[in-house]
């Protein structure tokens, strides 16, 4: 089965789930506190970057918007609220006492999991940092989580609409 190249930018954007974001939200409840977590959100803007067919000086906050992927810190967190239900529907887990029964801290600088229980909406949390966002041209898009006119074009083309959007040099 061949891809055409208008299919590109669906497949791509497929593919960087499947790969890049499971991987990083089987293991968020972790590195979502580290001290290191940029490292991991370079990576996860990086494949946002090859989906949109963005160049590197372009905005983060555009990068969710144009490939139609929630913010890694959003997905992030709606992946730890999941983990955290699960926990909570299984008392015989060990996971269960360490989030509901938690033990005291012994380091200050911890930032441990059981801290931040309160959940969030994602995709009106996505709206509001978008409306806050100072991006240039960010009145084009009215709502971040609708997927944006030309999705289907060629990645050449799609390429080229994304820069325009952003205002970044050709």
């Amino acid at each position: 089965m061949s891809i055409t190249s208008a299919q590109q930018p669906i497949t791509t954007s497929a593919s960087v789930l499947a790969l890049c974001y499971s991987t990083a939200e089987y293991c968020c409840p972790v590195w979502q506190r580290s001290t290191h977590v940029s490292l991991v959100d370079a990576q996860l803007h990086s494949s946002m970057r090859l989906i949109s067919g963005t160049i590197q000086s372009t905005p983060l906050p555009w990068l969710p918007v144009l490939t139609n992927i929630e913010p890694p810190a959003l997905r992030c967190r709606a992946a730890t609220e999941k983990l955290i239900t699960q926990a909570e529907c299984h008392r015989d887990w060990p996971l269960y006492d360490d989030i509901f029964q938690p033990p005291p801290l012994r380091l200050e600088s911890r930032k441990p999991l059981w801290k931040d229980l309160q959940t969030i909406d994602v995709t009106s949390r996505w709206r509001e940092d978008w409306q806050s966002a100072t991006v240039v041209n960010s009145t084009l898009v009215v709502d971040p989580t609708i997927r944006l006119p030309g999705f289907d074009l060629h990645q050449r083309q799609w390429s080229l609409l994304n820069r325009f959007r952003t205002g970044q040099p050709l």
